[in-house]
């Protein structure tokens, strides 16, 4: 696994959770926050934790900013502060800057200023979750960019048999791309291959066509 360098501005619950987490996976982690409580519980499980203020370039240039693989600006609910910091890490050389954002406003401001990514966590989890509410056989799935996403689903009544006879890139527009069978993945199963109750089936499309395929399994 290659290790990279990620900056946290911010040690809310967010970034917090995000920082350690990183950490936990053995890359490297640098936490800014000015509130010194917050860089104390935080400090010791991550690579290094910094009380600072981060809207200020001369702070983020000193940890060397441009050195870092990607920066995320958690500061939370404080839009202004949160623009601040995006524009002095992107000016001073940011490789790639990923902005959280708590509403639709934010999001498209971050977006102008400067932010490479921007995330709204809890709307992105509700969303999510409500989907896998609709659809229970739904593992799990995620976006790939605007276009396209990919979805783990529970094999049922709905998919099973071979995958010749289910037909779905023809059906659905979307393809299946790995199976989990009881801890044995089989990666790009040809068309011969039979699903059966129970296999975790990763599949890839269009938002349009994992959501034609998502209506087919909740029917």
């Amino acid at each position: 696994m290659k290790v990279r360098q990620f900056l946290v501005i911010g040690a809310g619950r967010f970034g917090s959770a995000l920082a350690t987490t990183l950490f936990e996976m053995g890359h490297e982690v640098v936490v800014i926050d000015e509130r010194e409580a917050a860089v104390e519980a935080v400090m010791e499980r991550v690579t290094h934790a910094v009380i600072a203020d981060a809207t200020d370039e001369e702070t983020l240039r000193k940890v060397g900013v441009a050195n870092f693989d990607t920066v995320i600006v958690a500061i939370g609910h404080d839009l202004e502060a949160n623009i601040l910091a995006t524009v002095a890490a992107k000016s001073i050389g940011a490789k790639h800057v990923v902005a959280k954002a708590i509403s639709n406003l934010g999001a498209r401001v971050l977006a102008k200023v400067g932010a490479d990514e921007v995330i709204r966590p809890e709307h992105d989890m509700g969303r999510r979750l409500a989907q896998q509410l609709a659809t229970p056989s739904i593992v799990d799935a995620f976006k790939l960019g605007d276009a396209h996403g990919v979805v783990e689903v529970e094999a049922g009544t709905k998919l099973t048999g071979t995958l010749a006879h289910l037909r779905l890139p023809n059906r659905f527009g979307v393809q299946v791309i790995a199976v989990n069978r009881g801890g044995n993945v089989d990666i790009s199963p040809g068309a011969d291959y039979q699903l059966e109750p129970g296999d975790r089936v990763v599949i890839i499309g269009s938002n349009d066509a994992i959501a034609r395929f998502r209506e087919h399994l909740s029917t």
